[in-house]
């Protein structure tokens, strides 16, 4: 059977946002502060709503620190629990667990070669859909921590066997997402909140 490439990429897409960009209550009252912890309650909720395990580190953030800081505020909006501001990452590919690089690169090479002639503008938009899709998938599982300028952003990884890591997406300029790491190991959201993203960068 033939995959409708332009549905399935707007069905994935449709994952990107979850009515999360109008400020939180706690912003509108106190803006330019930091919102406060949440409870084990709400916590367990947020996690039950996104279908996800929070990282042993973020999940510590949220409950003895703030629900946002550094990191984007995590509230319950109208549709459910949410990242204020986050435009990136696909909540409906939370539960999905991260694929590692190598798990695709070869599916990627194969899909760059055959690309069709602009000509056929049929089949390159098909083709167009389904590399749509394929950049989708490389940060299912995935939180966009930050936005680093450029086209750069940095990712933490809630499901699968790569939770708890830090991703830097660098496909702006070398199509890769690369492994963030401190002293020889995997970067953790500690990590991140007492450093700068790039200083971690495996390039």
């Amino acid at each position: 059977m033939t995959t409708d490439w332009n549905a399935e990429y707007r069905r994935l897409l449709s994952g990107r946002r979850h009515g999360h960009t109008d400020p939180p209550p706690w912003w509108r009252e106190h803006p330019g502060s930091v919102p406060p912890p949440l409870s084990e309650a709400e916590v367990r909720e947020a996690e039950a709503d996104l279908g996800i395990a929070f990282p042993v580190e973020y999940r510590d953030h949220l409950l003895r620190h703030s629900a946002g800081g550094k990191a984007k505020h995590l509230f319950k909006g109208p549709r459910g629990w949410g990242w204020y501001g986050d435009t990136d990452t696909n909540y409906d590919l939370l539960p999905v667990p991260f694929p590692h690089p190598d798990s695709y690169a070869g599916y990627d090479d194969e899909l760059g070669d055959r690309e069709p002639p602009r000509e056929d503008a049929e089949a390159w938009a098909a083709w167009d859909d389904e590399c749509g899709v394929l950049q989708e998938m490389k940060t299912a599982g995935a939180v966009c921590l930050e936005e680093n300028g450029c086209g750069f952003s940095t990712w933490l990884v809630v499901t699968g066997p790569h939770h708890g890591e830090l991703w830097f997406d660098a496909r702006a300029t070398c199509d890769l997402l690369l492994p963030m790491r401190v002293q020889g190991r995997s970067a953790t959201f500690s990590d991140w909140l007492d450093g700068h993203s790039m200083d971690m960068v495996q390039w």
